[in-house]
């Protein structure tokens, strides 16, 4: 459990450096008397789901939408500060809000400068 701990809220970077979000939550596997083990991070606010009143995901459905990207814990290549994937963001889904916000918004703090 001091693992769920440590890694929800860090901030998930891709191989190419790029930031894709932050762990949201995380998967763990195994029954009764057996250990448990993590199979995923979770990303997005559908991840919430679990954790929050219907009331309140519904309001956090509304602003941020209720999307959730599972990343294989296979896909995790190293765990610092931040949890570095093995792909790109893109591979993984990750980059669907980051795409929609460049679309919607003006260019702020650089948002829509080139990468």
């Amino acid at each position: 459990m001091r693992l769920l701990t440590q890694l929800r809220d860090v901030q998930i970077v891709d191989r190419d450096d790029h930031d894709c979000g932050i762990v949201d939550d995380v998967e763990l596997e195994g029954g009764p008397g057996e250990g448990l083990r993590v199979t995923a991070i979770l990303v997005g606010p559908g991840a919430y789901r679990t954790r929050l009143p219907r009331w309140a995901m519904r309001l956090v459905a509304l602003v941020a939408g209720d999307r959730m990207v599972r990343v294989p814990w296979g896909e995790v290549a190293y765990i610092s500060s931040t949890v570095q994937l093995k792909q790109p963001a893109r591979a993984y889904g990750l980059a669907a809000a980051e795409d929609r916000a460049r679309r919607l918004l003006p260019s702020i703090g650089g948002m829509n400068a080139p990468q």
